[in-house]
């Protein structure tokens, strides 16, 4: 889990990530501006970003707005800053901030930040029409040659690309290769 915290004040930022760092968390970085928290989610593939309602160049929201969908924030703010929130998908926190608060929040954050990302995985990726016609492809030749049903044929596809550890496009190119050539 990549966490970035933000904070116009680098104590701030830095007792945050000492709060974080004791729990077992790593915080990848610390910033003092919104362009500098893109620039380390860019960096990143997914995260939760910690920042504060008003940064020296942004606001929360205009960050928000630029951070890929990958990113979850936690804002931190007073009572009257977390009713103005404009977005019920971005998390918040009253200060003073209670420790014991934060370390559940973002362990929540975390978890769901992972649900998130093993959901995106098991999605099917969207393929080329040349991938679709490979696949195809590799499951007439197993089809013919084994007599498998089509189902039969691409779930030994999967089962094959999984434990080699290759795509699904790869695994059928390499059939094709074999198989092809001794037909």
């Amino acid at each position: 889990m990549n966490i970035i915290v933000t904070f116009p004040k680098i104590e701030n930022a830095k007792s945050v990530r000492g709060i974080l760092q004791k729990s077992g968390y790593t915080v990848d970085a610390i910033c003092v501006s919104g362009a500098q928290a893109l620039r380390a989610a860019n960096d990143l593939d997914s995260g939760i970003i910690i920042c504060t309602y008003r940064l020296p160049d942004m606001g929360y929201a205009e960050l928000y707005d630029y951070l890929a969908p990958r990113y979850a924030m936690l804002l931190i703010g007073t009572e009257g800053q977390l009713r103005e929130r404009a977005r019920v998908d971005i998390v918040g926190l009253c200060v003073p901030l209670k420790v014991h608060e934060l370390l559940q929040t973002v362990a929540m954050m975390a978890e769901v930040s992972a649900r998130k990302k093993k959901t995106r995985r098991r999605q099917p990726k969207d393929r080329s029409a040349q991938e679709r016609r490979m696949i195809d492809q590799a499951k007439l030749l197993l089809a013919e040659r084994n007599h498998f049903s089509e189902e039969e044929a691409h779930r030994y596809l999967q089962k094959h690309s999984m434990a080699n550890g290759t795509r699904l496009t790869e695994t059928a190119q390499m059939i094709i290769s074999l198989m092809g050539s001794e037909m």
